[in-house]
């Protein structure tokens, strides 16, 4: 039979080792709004091979799962931009969704461009040397990356 200081240890080594795998479970959740040393959603993409100016410049927050890649960003509002590359008309929801891996963002939700007279969601973007490849379901586009050095201003809400 086991001393209740074994059975203590045993207790807390198991408590210890729920919370372990636990934590290991639970996305990372970051605020881009928070001080001094907090990671950014930009230092995010700038770590898996991206340009920041892939997000513009009014991030609120965002969330990552550390394991799957999932990512939620959330805007301060609904917005359009100018892309610097090809001059197209983009539109950002105020909440962006998708995976992020190295050098790649799949499963993207919430951006959309305007060309040939319609709106079409972008659904991923990869990094391809010194060029992003976006795709647009089946079709794709080359830009150069450093078109997106920088994050664009949010001037209007997006209405459409």
């Amino acid at each position: 039979m086991a001393t209740p200081t074994a059975q203590t240890a045993a207790l807390l080594a198991a408590a210890a080792a729920l919370f372990l795998l636990a934590s290991a479970a639970l996305p990372v959740v970051r605020s881009d709004a928070g001080g001094d040393g907090d990671v950014t959603a930009y230092d995010e993409l700038r770590h898996r091979g991206f340009p920041r100016g892939l997000l513009p410049a009014n991030v609120r927050g965002y969330t990552l799962d550390s394991g799957s890649g999932d990512f939620a960003v959330d805007l301060a509002s609904s917005c359009r931009i100018v892309l610097p590359a090809g001059s197209y008309l983009a539109s950002f929801s105020d909440r962006l969704t998708g995976r992020l891996d190295d050098r790649r963002i799949s499963g993207l939700s919430g951006i959309r461009v305007r060309a040939f007279f319609r709106w079409w969601s972008i659904t991923g973007i990869r990094a391809d040397g010194d060029e992003l490849v976006f795709e647009v379901g089946s079709v794709s586009a080359k830009f150069p990356a450093r078109h997106f050095n920088a994050s664009l201003e949010c001037p209007a809400k997006a209405d459409s």
